[in-house]
């Protein structure tokens, strides 16, 4: 029995990578006719670094330490996790301008249109995130640690968006149009990036506030960030909390966490749409 499954199951992963690499071409090919997509994801981390160090940097003090070293983690995990909505919005209107239809009609697997889509959206978010350590660098943002920690920690970053473009892929097809993702986003990923200890320290915050940003996920990737580039203040505890202590742990579950439930949650949700 197991003779007779085995080439059909390695057949059926080789077929969905196959066709994943053949939807990920055509969304990045997408991105050669449609240019303005694709300059203005790398001019938006620029604005994000410029306006926050110079507008924050004045008027809000680090002890132990300067605030761009702090600050560039916690713009670099906004960014990601904010441009994960273009996961959702371009799912959403695939499927407003019937090219699901379309794709339903070859002979492709399911998730291949799911994996094109989040791969090709981890490009242009791996090119963000160049451009916005370039521009760190220029505005006096060092990294502090070797060269294998700061790799780990771009790959952190790069991974995390990836799975969170998952999240917005399941979201995107769960809307009824594009401009609700724009909302949506809004309630859900605004809190998580600005309730955190992106712009300052968790222990700052009130109450209640304090809380949600020390168990907030994208509080443990910009702890976990800021350790790998050597960036964390001498004068700022660690926090007192299990997340605050074990920062990258938390990081990889969440990772495992979001790809083993939302990965089969988004191919399930493609197949019921891609059947109506």
């Amino acid at each position: 029995m197991s003779s007779v499954l085995k080439p059909t199951i390695e057949a059926t992963v080789a077929k969905t990578v196959s066709d994943g690499w053949i939807a990920t071409r055509r969304n990045i090919y997408k991105l050669r006719r449609d240019p303005e997509i694709f300059v203005f994801s790398l001019i938006q981390p620029i604005m994000f670094v410029l306006l926050f160090n110079y507008v924050f940097a004045g008027a809000i003090q680090v002890e132990g330490g300067d605030y761009t070293q702090f600050l560039m983690a916690g713009i670099f995990a906004q960014t990601i996790v904010l441009s994960s909505t273009y996961s959702g919005s371009a799912m959403a209107q695939d499927l407003k301008d019937g090219i699901i239809d379309r794709f339903r009609t070859l002979p492709m697997s399911s998730a291949a249109v799911l994996i094109g889509r989040t791969f090709g959206d981890l490009v242009i978010n791996a090119s963000s995130l160049i451009v916005m350590m370039i521009t760190g660098f220029v505005i006096g943002w060092r990294i502090n640690s070797s060269i294998p920690e700061a790799a780990l920690g771009i790959l952190l970053l790069l991974f995390f968006s990836y799975a969170f473009s998952w999240v917005m892929a399941l979201i995107g097809m769960s809307v009824r149009s594009p401009e609700i993702i724009n909302n949506v986003s809004f309630l859900v990923l605004f809190p998580m990036t600005f309730l955190s200890n992106a712009f300052v320290p968790s222990e700052t915050l009130p109450g209640p506030l304090r809380v949600f940003a020390e168990w907030n996920p994208v509080s443990a990737l910009i702890q976990s960030t800021r350790e790998l580039f050597g960036n964390v203040p001498a004068g700022i505890p660690a926090g007192d909390s299990w997340l605050q202590q074990n920062p990258l742990t938390t990081v990889f579950a969440a990772l495992v966490l979001m790809l083993v439930v939302f990965i089969p949650l988004s191919i399930r949700k493609f197949k019921s749409i891609s059947s109506r």
